[in-house]
């Protein structure tokens, strides 16, 4: 009997950490839920990552071509692993191409209030 009770208190300390550790370190499922959040910090600097992956393929497209591309272009031509078309967690990517400049956006559109961020070929990292 003794035995039995500790297996089952060891089966629900257990049952609540996992409980906890799910709540606060991995969100609630993919959905980030604010700034404050653990989950949407890792977020933010992916989303910081690709955007300087992004304007680091711009600036080499242009010395090798002499012009800008579009992120699609980068995609396709190998000069861009991270494919902008998939996004990040509510985050979609937008170029704005110009022929001597680029701004790059990362654009959110989901539940949580978290920030737009843009990037240009100055390498300047905005947040707005």
């Amino acid at each position: 009997m003794r035995g039995a009770f500790g297996l089952i208190s060891l089966i629900v300390v257990l049952g609540i950490g996992l409980f906890i550790y799910r709540s606060n370190v991995t969100g609630s499922g993919d959905v980030t839920m604010g700034t404050g959040n653990i989950r949407a910090a890792a977020d933010l600097t992916g989303v910081k990552n690709d955007l300087n992956s992004m304007a680091q393929a711009e600036r080499a497209f242009m010395a090798l071509n002499g012009r800008y591309a579009s992120l699609e272009e980068l995609h396709s031509s190998g000069n861009l692993v991270i494919d902008p078309a998939r996004g990040r967690l509510g985050y979609t990517y937008q170029a704005e191409i110009g022929s001597r400049n680029f701004t790059i956006k990362a654009i959110y559109s989901g539940p949580a209030d978290m920030p737009e961020m843009s990037i240009d070929e100055t390498m300047q990292l905005a947040e707005y």
